[in-house]
């Protein structure tokens, strides 16, 4: 054996670093120890995180992803270990976070034996992941993770799985790592076509009613700036999806709130008023259009679209406009005219005041006794910095902290879009937390949620991350409630939740914790929370039957959207 020779668990780490990776996420088990008999030589160089749960670390590293915009990544061992990240996997696929994931596997003359902790998990994750494949000779390793990593984070970013056996990991092989710039069959640009731009423009040139959607696409193409030059240019106005929220700030003249199920009055409504609408790096889902059969069926739609699977896919477009956005948006300001549309935005604000005095102002000052969600978003408001971020689990409280959350700054919004994944939260904060401990990172939660995921204020404790910690209790499984309440005659089916004590669990974790219970103690306990160095757990307890407004029901026009 040549001396130059190192074993493949060194190389698993070597390649890592190669890739610029500075922190993991990961829980240790037999089938990829030798992974991390080699990280603990190169403590210096890579950071690990021990979470409490395969689910924790693969949600960190999400978290992380998002909030950094480079791929995270995350480790595991074989069968639990390994199924345990399916559903971080579906969730980083259907939100496009770059990931890559290795797993440990038996060895490879075990394979197919049934073999303690031996689970096929190529096969189980290939629908939920980008790319996956499984090396079981030492000297693939390192082209496998340089193709991992690049198919993450190219194109439209995604998770990859990388399952490695035993027994490549323990062989010993030459490093000559080389970084992956592209393979045959594999296109990850898409120049944008001078064609499709002009009649792009000719079509808003000649709008009296044009509308803007944009969506993630637009922070992950990084096209912040040429989104606002164009609006600025053009006068048109402009709503996000959930996760578009941040791509521009919500104090721009021509933001006009939110889209979907649960967001704002106008954008959805006008939706089905507008002449020409443009779409930025958005697909389309479900829980934005609606009925799909009466959703903007007067309108010329144009689609700014990086994937082409997206196009055409649920809403038929006039123009589609491949590419990044980045470049399109940057060639279509230079194509449209200086416009403005004072009479069409003065119908955005006439809506708005329509879901303020009915919604807003109910939710966010409110007289009744109980304390709503709203108005605790409303104080964290007050007292949070502008690049502070919002990280939420999934449920009503995501939908109210979405709704009122001031965004301003881009990568300030990560919450678990198209899976709908409870549980995210927690580890999620705690990822984005590890990128960058001087920001400000507040993790709304339900108490259905956090219950999934608990077990993460132990890595919180252990990496003295300062997460601060909102937990909206209201006793129920909110979101599900909602919807017995109003479409199953109030037949509240096993949603309510008899809880324990969170105050003393947060304490059993040494994290500074408080709960709020009347309106007079929130103002100082938010302000106490934000200023305190270190982790902090606020409980709130919330009316129980505090429901999201507005709505769109499942099945429903955006125009058949409910203010009560």
């Amino acid at each position: 054996m040549k001396d130059s020779m190192i074993r493949g668990a060194d190389i698993v780490v070597r390649s890592l670093i190669a890739e610029n990776a500075e922190i993991i996420f990961g829980y240790p088990g037999g089938a990829i120890m030798p992974v991390y008999d080699a990280l603990h030589d190169y403590h210096d160089e890579l950071r690990h995180v021990l979470t409490r749960h395969e689910q924790g670390a693969i949600h960190a590293a999400q978290g992380y992803a998002r909030v950094s915009g480079k791929v995270g990544v995350c480790i595991a061992t074989s069968g639990p270990g390994a199924t345990n990240l399916i559903t971080g996997l579906a969730d980083a696929q259907i939100d496009s976070t770059p990931l890559v994931c290795i797993t440990g596997q038996v060895a490879s003359h075990l394979l197919g034996t049934d073999a303690f902790q031996e689970t096929d998990v190529v096969g189980i994750s290939m629908p939920g992941t980008k790319w996956n494949i499984q090396v079981r000779k030492v000297e693939d390793i390192a082209p496998a993770i340089a193709k991992g990593f690049f198919i993450a984070r190219s194109g439209r970013p995604g998770p990859v799985l990388i399952d490695i056996t035993k027994d490549a990991q323990t062989n010993f092989g030459d490093f000559n790592y080389s970084k992956c710039l592209g393979f045959r069959s594999y296109r990850t640009h898409i120049p944008v076509e001078k064609t499709a731009i002009q009649e792009a423009a000719f079509l808003i040139n000649m709008a009296k009613r044009p509308y803007l959607l944009f969506g993630q696409g637009v922070v992950l193409g990084q096209a912040e700036e040429e989104l606002k030059a164009f609006l600025e240019k053009s006068g048109i106005p402009a709503a996000c999806t959930l996760l578009g929220s941040g791509a521009l700030s919500e104090d721009h003249p021509n933001y006009v709130g939110k889209l979907g199920m649960h967001g704002n009055y106008a954008p959805n409504m006008l939706t089905n008023q507008c002449d020409i609408l443009i779409a930025v790096g958005m697909r389309f889902d479900d829980r934005v259009t609606g009925d799909l059969k009466r959703y903007a069926k007067q309108a010329k739609v144009i689609h700014l679209e990086l994937d082409p699977a997206e196009i055409n896919k649920n809403v038929k477009c006039e123009v589609a406009v491949l590419g990044s956005c980045k470049d399109s948006l940057a060639l279509l300001t230079a194509a449209v005219k200086e416009n403005s549309y004072p009479d069409w935005m003065a119908r955005f604000k006439e809506l708005a005041d329509q879901e303020r005095a009915t919604v807003i102002e109910p939710d966010l000052t409110p007289t009744k006794p109980g304390l709503t969600m709203g108005e605790v978003i409303f104080q964290i408001n007050k007292y949070k910095a502008d690049d502070a971020i919002l990280v939420t689990d999934v449920g009503q409280h995501q939908m109210i902290s979405w709704r009122y959350f001031n965004y301003k700054k881009p990568r300030t919004q990560v919450t678990s879009g198209g899976l709908g994944t409870m549980g995210f939260a927690l580890p999620a904060a705690l990822g984005a937390q590890m990128y960058d401990f001087s920001r400000q990172v507040v993790c709304v939660v339900g108490d259905g949620g956090i219950q999934m995921t608990i077990q993460e204020l132990g890595t919180i404790m252990q990496t003295k991350a300062p997460v601060k910690i909102v937990l909206l209790n209201n006793n129920f499984l909110g979101m599900v409630r909602q919807w017995q309440q109003m479409f199953f005659d109030k037949r509240y089916s096993f949603t309510e939740l008899d809880n324990p004590d969170f105050i003393k669990i947060a304490e059993a974790y040494n994290i500074q914790a408080q709960k709020v219970s009347v309106r007079d103690d929130l103002q100082e306990a938010i302000e106490d929370m934000l200023i305190h160095d270190g982790p902090y757990f606020l409980e709130v307890v919330v009316e129980k039957e505090d429901n999201v407004f507005p709505m769109i029901a499942t099945g429903c026009s955006v125009e058949e959207v409910r203010l009560s």
